[in-house]
């Protein structure tokens, strides 16, 4: 490309030399010189039907690359529309950069036409948000936007684009800046030397592995760790996949709104070894609750103060170097006992009982491993907030990290649809389904058009119960009954197949598995309606509740 004869064209070269590959939103009339000079670039444009989904998208993608997704919509209601997948990147401690355009700076200091402060909107939600005042300023403020956006904690940025700065002449020899890559530090002797001394006095220590050691990599020295230690590995609903849920010392996920089975783990455990845990993932009350266990905190950045996590050390740098440290001053193995033998089994039974369950509407145990049965150990599934989320988070078995994607810090409905098209084009070599419940669903699926017209392939799972299912379930919970969570739904084979999708309606519980594999099989989008029986969630708190420990 010739040297940047306009602001827009400057911040595609910085995005492109940023690595970016995908840049999802709805053009306006304010960033039209942005969206044609995308064009002209390396960059793919993906013009997605709502700028909320387009945020999701670009969320995933920092999700999946650690590079930070790009997201860009026009001023006003345009980026307004984005805050919510932005908020969502954030919550998720997600690499995301939010563009959007703003009124000219010819007027923007006064009341005008679609002018709100969209800076001071922004601010609350990100880690930076920032309006670029002229030409000169752009290569700055788009370097400093993914720096700060990929920077430990990882989350969004924000930058506004006047729309006279964006069609502004840049001055010469203006340029991108080089990239910068973020390096973490050694752990610190002197705190791996107080760790060693609070595991000297343990009697049962548990790892619990959260989003920050998928992000960082971790899952290795986590097993290599564990397994010299002896010592059982529960994950976070962010961190499932980084422990494979198939090894024996693994616990399963916790995070659950009842003490679920992989809490009794804890139940005993007099010190938790938390490895990228970050508070917002899960009350640490649900492990802690008389906050009397020491924990070691070994993050890349210190723990955020809450009384049902009291660190007894933190061990700030890099995670893995951080493990291989902690395996090396504390050369010991432990006592695991039976416990988390009997919550693999546990799980397991559930599992398996819900694999032979032939009812109709299907069981959420049998949409759980008929999803599992389906997918291979790196194919990635999405798991939308809602009942759908509780289920799958609990026994869904996952073996690789980010191959069971759910949001669970800011746990924002309509995320999966939007994120499996994301998911699909930045990871085409696995298969990608998005399970959705049906009020989720029909928040963002105007998307199935988006991915037709870009040729992603992605299989959509409907959990269909005309329901707010969660709600429903908390409020017969709390109150005994519930009100205002029922609705109608269209034909969702019909509606599929209106947007050139192909639709399919589960008819009887064992058709399931069959419609999945052909599904997943083919090219393009697919879309599974299946009826679920969502009488299991009482039950299922119900057996919880009626569960005593030690196992």
């Amino acid at each position: 490309m010739a040297d940047a004869a306009r602001a827009a064209e400057l911040i595609v070269r910085c995005l492109e030399n940023e690595g970016v590959t995908h840049v999802f939103g709805i053009p306006g009339e304010e960033n039209i010189h942005l969206v044609d000079a995308l064009h002209d670039s390396r960059i793919r444009y993906v013009l997605t039907r709502h700028e909320q989904a387009a945020s999701f998208m670009a969320e995933i993608v920092g999700r999946l690359t650690g590079r930070p997704g790009v997201v860009s919509a026009t001023l006003g209601p345009g980026a307004i529309n984005l805050q919510l997948g932005v908020a969502d990147a954030q919550t998720n401690s997600t690499p995301l950069v939010a563009l959007s355009a703003q009124v000219g700076l010819d007027r923007i200091y006064k009341e005008s036409h679609q002018a709100v402060d969209l800076v001071s909107m922004f601010r609350p939600i990100t880690k930076w948000a920032d309006l670029v005042p002229g030409p000169a300023a752009v290569a700055e403020m788009v370097r400093r936007a993914f720096k700060i956006a990929q920077t430990e904690r990882p989350g969004a940025t924000y930058l506004a684009v006047p729309q006279d700065v964006e069609s502004a002449p840049v001055p010469d020899g203006a340029v991108p800046l080089p990239p910068d890559r973020v390096r973490y530090e050694e752990p610190s002797p002197t705190q791996l030397a107080r760790a060693a001394e609070v595991l000297a006095h343990a009697e049962a220590p548990v790892l619990l592995a959260g989003h920050g050691a998928a992000r960082h990599g971790a899952g290795p020295a986590l097993q290599a760790l564990a397994e010299a230690w002896n010592v059982p590995v529960a994950t976070t609903f962010h961190g499932k996949g980084v422990f494979p849920d198939d090894h024996p010392l693994a616990l399963g996920a916790v995070g659950f709104m009842r003490h679920d089975y992989v809490n009794f783990g804890f139940d005993a455990a007099d010190v938790v070894v938390a490895v990228g845990y970050e508070l917002q993932e899960f009350d640490p009350a649900k492990i802690n609750p008389d906050r009397d266990k020491k924990i070691i905190h070994v993050h890349a950045f210190p723990a955020e103060v809450d009384a049902h996590y009291p660190v007894a050390v933190g061990i700030e740098g890099d995670i893995t170097r951080s493990l291989s440290g902690l395996q090396r001053v504390v050369p010991r193995r432990f006592g695991i006992g039976a416990t988390a033998g009997r919550i693999r089994e546990m799980l397991a039974e559930e599992l398996d009982r819900g694999a032979a369950d032939d009812r109709y509407p299907l069981s959420p145990q049998r949409m759980v491993a008929d999803t599992r049965a389906a997918l291979g150990r790196d194919d990635i599934v999405l798991a939308d907030t809602g009942a759908v989320k509780m289920w799958m988070a609990r026994l869904y078995p996952t073996y690789a990290a980010n191959t069971c994607l759910i949001s669970n810090g800011l746990s924002t409905m309509g995320f999966a649809l939007p994120g499996a098209i994301a998911a699909a084009m930045v990871r085409p070599e696995v298969r990608t389904l998005a399970a959705v419940g049906d009020g989720a669903f029909l928040m963002h699926s105007q998307e199935i058009e988006t991915a037709t017209r870009e040729g992603a392939a992605l299989t959509v799972l409907v959990w269909e119960d005309d329901s707010y299912g969660l709600i429903e379930w908390k409020m017969n919970l709390e109150l005994g009954r519930s009100s205002s969570v029922r609705f109608g739904n269209p034909d969702l084979v019909r509606y599929a197949e209106s947007f050139g999708a192909r639709g399919y309606r589960v008819g009887a519980a064992g058709e399931l598995l069959p419609i999945l594999r052909e599904a997943l099989a083919g090219d393009g989008v697919s879309v599974i309606s299946c009826p679920v029986d969502y009488t299991e969630n009482m039950r299922l708190t119900d057996r919880l509740g009626e569960l005593s420990g030690p196992f």
